[in-house]
């Protein structure tokens, strides 16, 4: 004969399973919450993202890349850190409306509006490139209450460059 004393029997786990509540704990005891994720968790500890410092720089360098296509500015610190930058782009001008002079304006504009917090008074410009929005920006950075101390053209040129396509035959 097969001894069954010691197995128990479906009822009696039928019980027990019963006696237990959803988080598997027994009856009577409470369950913990679970832990807040994400967003959750920074805004319950109390904490804050550290305010990002502004630093105070009176001087700088702004570099204008004026192509065919587009107008890009940049300002940075003497050392060349950039401050701020924008491009038509960046505006919402679209297709060949950004390689006007009127969008250069709007740009430099927009970069100066950005950086008044960095007290910035006087600029030494560096002009790359041959495109439409090139003396409109200098004479925007000046129009927007900054000192335009020196201008000078870092555009490449090639030093005969390279071989020109063969003569074409019709």
């Amino acid at each position: 004969m097969i001894d069954t004393t010691d197995k128990p029997s479906t009822e009696s786990l039928f019980e027990e399973a019963a006696a237990l509540d959803v988080a598997g704990s027994p009856s009577g005891a409470q369950a913990a919450p679970p832990a807040p994720t994400g967003a959750e968790a920074v805004k319950a500890k109390g904490r804050k993202k550290p305010k990002k410092q502004v630093r105070t720089v009176p001087r700088g360098r702004a570099y204008i890349q004026a192509t065919y296509n587009n107008t890009i500015i940049t300002i940075t610190d003497p050392q060349g850190n950039v401050l701020n930058w924008s491009s038509p782009g960046r505006m919402g001008f679209k297709g060949p409306k950004k390689s006007t002079s009127y969008a250069a304006g709007i740009v430099v504009r927009d970069v100066v509006t950005r950086l008044e917090g960095a007290g910035l008074k006087e600029v030494e410009v560096f002009v790359k490139g041959v495109g439409a929005g090139r003396e409109a920006a200098v004479r925007a950075l000046n129009a927007n209450n900054i000192e335009v101390l020196t201008i000078k053209d870092i555009t490449p040129i090639p030093h005969n460059g390279p071989r020109p396509p063969k003569v074409r035959r019709v």
